[in-house]
Order: structure tokens, then sequence, then C-alpha cells
């Protein structure tokens, strides 16, 4: 007999069908490099192999979700850093048909896709996945890249208003409605129609992290997990951070959860993983892959001043910016709890090597996650 998953609700696919209170996903593995900026040979390759056998094992040890990046141009430097990337889409439906109980994202640049393609991939992929198929909907920044597809990026209110219109059809798609008709400032449909709909009865988690006022507010009426950079100085800012943007998506009648990334580097003892992190991330981090990308975002000494700079510039050399997770196995369950501590819902990790560091990690940091209340066993 053919096995099929529960008819997912929409708390149980936000929840990412588990009972943990903190959440732990990994985040770029579709790219070369993943999110390190390194030229140290062990860096992750990025490949479908490589995907494939990452998926198999952190569906096995109970990681609760694989969240892609939307890459269609590398940053140059020696590395040609995330010069190879696998198409998210793809890549998710792939994933989901080789896995049993992990969330898989796809993330589009929704400028770039029609909203009725888009309604279609999603509720494809969703349906492999029998509702473990989840949405990353990104803005778009990167100019380099609108210009290889000819399109023309909008100034920043308009980018976000059109951002609106695109999700507004996609959930029209997505809804019983079997036709439907919609004239917009930017975006036109007659007689659409899209079928199947998302599997279950219930619709794909959407997820935004835009950082911006623009981002913030459009994440906070459209989506159900919000990324944001966790406040490096205390955790008293970061719980302000997050209370005030749950409660702006409470005046809306939402509730939406939040959740930061990391880059995390563990190992047996604190110097170990100290040592490592200062050998790929400094003595050995492509500055010239780096520096291409302060270049694009426009961030230079001399508007950010030369200390700030500097500080950015290590930031980007240490997994584009992510939250520094750092240590032996205590000291990376403590941060975790920490995060959890000031309301972070859970954390999308980066590491040099995916395959070759998560079953350490599973094996001492879960369980110790475990005692601490914050994850549920694994189930074999």
């Amino acid at each position: 007999m053919t096995h099929h998953r529960p008819k997912p609700t929409q708390a149980n696919r936000n929840a990412f069908y588990g009972d943990n209170k903190f959440t732990i996903g990994l985040f770029g593995a579709n790219c070369s490099s993943g999110r390190n900026v390194t030229l140290v040979e062990e860096r992750w390759g990025g490949t479908w192999r490589e995907s494939l056998e990452l998926a198999k094992m952190a569906d096995h040890v109970g990681i609760d979700f694989l969240l892609p990046i939307g890459r269609w141009k590398g940053y140059g430097g020696d590395t040609d850093y995330q010069g190879a990337t696998l198409e998210t889409f793809n890549w998710a439906s792939g994933l989901l048909a080789s896995t049993k109980r992990i969330t898989v994202f796809g993330t589009i640049h929704a400028p770039l896709f029609n909203p009725i393609m888009a309604a279609k991939m999603c509720v494809t992929a969703d349906h492999i996945g029998e509702g473990r198929f989840g949405l990353n909907i990104v803005c778009g920044w990167n100019e380099g890249e609108f210009e290889m597809f000819g399109v023309t990026q909008r100034d920043h209110d308009n980018r976000y208003k059109y951002a609106q219109e695109w999700v507004d059809v996609l959930k029209l798609a997505w809804s019983p409605e079997d036709d439907f008709n919609y004239e917009g400032q930017f975006l036109h449909h007659q007689n659409a129609r899209s079928k199947p709909k998302p599997w279950g009865g219930s619709r794909p988690v959407i997820m935004n992290a835009g950082s911006s006022a623009e981002g913030k507010a459009f994440a906070v009426r459209n989506c159900d997990a919000f990324f944001t950079q966790a406040a490096r100085e205390s955790v008293e800012a970061t719980q302000l951070r997050i209370r005030n943007i749950k409660d702006e998506a409470r005046l809306l009648g939402r509730d939406m959860e939040i959740y930061t990334v990391g880059v995390v580097v563990c190992r047996p003892t604190m110097k170990e993983a100290q040592d490592y992190h200062h050998y790929a991330a400094v003595e050995r981090a492509d500055w010239s892959a780096v520096d291409s990308i302060m270049a694009i975002k426009g961030l230079t000494p001399e508007n950010l001043g030369q200390e700030a700079f500097e500080t950015r510039r290590s930031q980007f050399a240490n997994g584009m910016g992510g939250v520094p997770v750092i240590g032996d196995p205590d000291h990376v369950a403590e941060q975790f709890a920490r995060l959890a501590e000031s309301g972070v819902r859970g954390i999308a990790v980066s590491m040099v090597n995916y395959a070759k560091e998560l079953p350490f990690f599973a094996d001492e940091v879960l369980p110790r996650l475990e005692k601490r209340g914050l994850r549920a066993k694994a189930l074999s």
C-alpha cells in the first residue's frame, strides 16, 4: 500500500512538522562555497550529489529545513564565490522526492517570474513533497543579475508595491477559486486558472528576509516566517526587535515567527573551533570575492568610515554576515539557547563543508538542545 503524509494544516506546515521549540535549518547548500567566502580546499562544492547526500543526512538526524539561495551570477574572486549554483525549484523538487520529513524551500526573485508560473512551480514541488515545500520570496537587489535577464529594477518603493501584487496573485492562484481576474498597477491577469492546488488544502510556508523598513512591512503583511539579523549586543536588544515585529503583525491579525541566520563552526574544543574559523575566514578568506561583494553593495570606507568598513568586510568573509556560532558543543548549544530565549524561533546555518561537519553537530549539539527542552528527540 502506498504511504501518504497526513493532510497538512497550516500550523504544522509553519512548525516544519515538528515539536521543536527551536528549529534548525541549513542555508545555502545549493551554491558553490555555500555561504563561506573561503579558499580552503574542503569548502562546499554545491553539486547535486553533495546536496542529495546532505539532504538525506539532514532528514535522518532531524534537521527541520533546507533553505537555498537564489543566485544567478557569482561574485568573482579567486573562487568565483557562488559562481556555480543549482536552480532552487528543481533542487527542492529532487530533494523532496528523496526525503521523508524535512521541509525544503525554493527561493524566487519575484520580478523575474510571472506569479502564475511561480504558483504552478510551487504546487508541483509541494505535491512531490506532500506538503513539505516552502517559498522564500526575494524582491531583488543585485543589479548585475537583473541585467542578465534584461529586467530593470524598480525603485525601492515600487519594488515592494510590485511584490505585494505578485504575492496577491500567487495566493489567488493557490485559493479554491477555479478562475480569477486581477487588475493591479503592475500585474494584469484575465481568466487565470491554476490547478492542482497546494497539497492537502493548506498553502506552502512563505518566508522573506527584507532588511529595509519596506521589506519588513512586506513580510509582516504576507509571510509566515521573517528572517532578520539577531542583535549582537544583547538578548534584550533582540527581544525588543522581535517583540516590535510581532506586535506589528498582530495589529494586522497575523502571527509570524522570527528566524535568523548563522555560521557554525563546531569542534570538540573551543580552541579547535576558533583556530579553524580563523584559518577559514581570515587566513584563507577569498578577500578578492569579499571586496567584490562590498563593491556591488556600494559599501566603501568613504560612506561607512574605515573602522565600520573593516568590520563589515570581516563579517562578509564570515558567512556573508550571519551570527557567528563558533566553539565546542556546549558553547554552540548555549548560543542557540540564548537565541531561543530572545524569541528567535529558529536559525538557518551554514558550514564550510555541510556534509563533513553535520554528523558531529547532530551527535553533540542536538542532544544538548534536547536536554534543554528546545528540541524533540529525532525520529529514527
